[in-house]
């Protein structure tokens, strides 16, 4: 007996599979027949759906953000978690691929023939991530832990730099010149933000790096 699934529910079992073989095979090795075959349905289904491989692709990438984005702005939004406690756990769902819902791996998004997608992610990132950032700094500019007129604009600048710097050539420098760059970041976002010396340390760890600049994973 043939299943019908709703459209929503096909789409997301396209993604779901698409994944999973991205991440088993890599990207460039696999190819629209191969997640036909394990979908289990037909040609048309795929290309109902979809494009080409790159937009799916480019859908794996868009579901995984808006799930980063709802995470991070559910605790950014708990009011009973003190500011800077709440900054950072934001920060860490933000940085962190908790669920795996993203199956795929940094070394494919990064490379040249996705240039495109990693740009989207990029943009889709660097739209959704200030406006929930820049809310928890609002509340501590009431509680005098921040002291800027531009919470938003600072957040902006922020995102933007960790991209150019640490995302796109983090990997091209040595222990000791990346753990130099994340001082002068925190040295530099301390004061874009109005904190006290010290407030921003814990983002080392988002580094895997304690505050004494020490890879916390060797």
């Amino acid at each position: 007996m043939r299943i019908t699934k709703d459209a929503d529910d096909r789409k997301n079992e396209i993604l779901d599979v698409s994944g999973a073989l991205f991440s088993q095979k890599g990207f460039d090795a696999t190819t629209i027949s191969d997640i036909i075959e394990k979908v289990g349905v037909a040609r048309g289904t795929v290309y109902y759906h979809f494009k080409s491989k790159e937009d799916i692709m480019d859908a794996l990438i868009e579901r995984y953000i808006s799930r980063l984005l709802a995470a991070a702005k559910k605790i950014a939004d708990d009011k009973s978690i003190p500011v800077f406690e709440r900054f950072f756990q934001t920060l860490m769902v933000l940085v962190t691929d908790n669920d795996g819902s993203l199956e795929v791996t940094a070394d494919d998004i990064h490379k040249p023939q996705n240039a495109l997608m990693h740009q989207k992610m990029q943009k889709a990132m660097m739209e959704g991530i200030p406006p929930i950032l820049a809310g928890i700094v609002e509340d501590g500019i009431k509680e005098s832990l921040f002291d800027t007129p531009y919470p938003y604009e600072t957040m902006e600048m922020a995102i933007a730099h960790t991209n150019t710097v640490f995302d796109n050539y983090s990997d091209n420098l040595t222990e000791k010149e990346l753990v130099t760059k994340i001082k002068a970041f925190i040295f530099n976002l301390e004061r874009l933000f109005g904190t006290k010396a010290g407030s921003f340390d814990p983002v080392m760890r988002l580094f895997n790096i304690d505050g004494n600049g020490a890879d916390e994973s060797c």
